[in-house]
């Protein structure tokens, strides 16, 4: 194990490794040129990066006249991370490796509304049983990401007056994971997230995204211009408290009246279909009462569709995406909702802001929030600044 203390080469081997984190292999002579330094140094960078598991060797360099260079990459394999979607009436904790790969992954019925702890503890459960599943151990976990269904100030990871999270306002969710798994533990709104791990999976090249969950809740994760748009309080992208015309005297859950969440939300057209005499008590009925084939689940699905996308279409002016992508189990009923969208936003935007858009189902279903989170960690983990912390770690080791 190389020894850090007073090493010089320790700073420069954070560099080394983002110019490695593209998963492209590159030989000793490739990275000096990159670099500006000598091969020997870089030979000390890498020893020192291998020594953590985040570099090895890749054997199969081309030869040009006797042995072959060996060429070194990220080892995505020998660390992972967990990502965690808290819904409001679910949890899904997965096992990642560096590439963002799942490798295991665990779901619970669970709602919000029992609490921090409880949820929390659970969290920590389904991890540990994760990693023993899985042959991993606690030394392996780099960090924790973490989506909640709320808003959550994302320098301290503590949710703010949450809506439907009695109990969480101020919590600190940070601070009771990293009491069993001892790693950095990233907190983030559950839409910004998905729209992290959206884009990431299936949109690498497209800098202007939004991504819209319609669930038990409606909210939307905003790309701008390749980086992630918070607001000042954490609460940008929170369409699902606009008031909509059509919404009238409809009490929302935030107190206030006629909001779109309470309109065209899972539960809401639920409701909607209760009252014409169908079986309905959440979301996941009326996803299952469409792919039925049932005639008045399919018009309140598709009328849902319309009233959000009257929303959107105030929002597209301002925001002018490229791609609008729609997750959450509302998303599950497929071209039905979606057309109710496509419907009313074509028709009542600008031509010059919709002529390139494309409004799409999310590729990772109800794993994008989980996905998303464990994107969160990874690039919290592979940062420099947490690269440089793990290096100085070992100092004296």
């Amino acid at each position: 194990m190389v020894d850090l203390r007073n090493n010089p080469t320790a700073p420069g081997a954070s560099e080394l490794f983002q110019l490695l984190r593209d998963g492209q292999p590159r030989t000793r002579s490739e990275l000096a040129d990159l670099v500006g330094v000598a091969r020997s140094t870089i030979a000390l960078r890498l020893e020192l990066l291998m020594d953590l598991g985040l570099v090895a060797p890749i054997e199969d360099a081309v030869s040009t006249g006797g042995r072959p260079s060996s060429r070194f990459a990220l080892q995505t394999g020998a660390r992972v991370v967990l990502g965690v979607d808290v819904g409001a009436s679910h949890l899904r904790v997965g096992l990642t490796d560096l590439a963002g790969t799942a490798l295991a992954d665990a779901s619970r019925d669970l709602l919000v509304s029992d609490g921090p702890v409880a949820v929390l503890d659970t969290v920590v459960e389904l991890g540990n049983a994760l990693l023993a599943e899985t042959g991993r151990s606690a030394d392996e976990l780099l960090a924790v990401g973490v989506g909640l269904p709320g808003p959550v100030e994302h320098r301290s990871g503590r949710p703010i007056n949450p809506p439907i999270m009695p109990g969480w306002h101020g919590f600190d969710v940070p601070g009771h994971l990293q009491e069993s798994f001892h790693v950095p533990v990233l907190v983030d709104n559950d839409v910004n997230v998905m729209s992290m791990g959206e884009r990431e999976a299936a949109w690498p090249d497209v800098e202007n995204l939004v991504f819209v969950k319609v669930a038990t809740g409606i909210g939307a994760g905003i790309i701008c211009n390749g980086t992630l748009l918070r607001g000042a309080d954490g609460v940008a992208g929170d369409i699902g408290h606009i008031r909509v015309p059509s919404g009238e005297d409809l009490l929302c859950r935030c107190g206030n009246r006629g909001c779109l969440e309470a309109l065209a939300s899972g539960p809401a057209v639920a409701a909607r279909l209760q009252s014409l005499g169908l079986t309905a008590k959440d979301g996941r009925d009326v996803v299952a009462l469409v792919h039925s084939g049932n005639h008045e689940a399919v018009h309140a699905v598709r009328q849902a569709g319309r009233e959000v996308g009257e929303v959107l279409s105030a929002c597209l002016s301002m925001l002018n995406p490229e791609v609008i992508v729609f997750g959450g189990s509302m998303a599950l009923t497929g071209e039905h909702f979606i057309a109710g969208v496509r419907e009313v936003v074509y028709s009542r935007t600008m031509p010059l802001a919709t002529q390139h858009l494309r409004i799409v189902q999310s590729s990772s279903g109800l794993d994008a929030g989980m996905l998303g989170a464990s994107q969160l960690a990874i690039q919290h983990a592979l940062s420099p600044e947490s690269v440089e912390a793990m290096l100085a770690g070992r100092v004296g080791v």
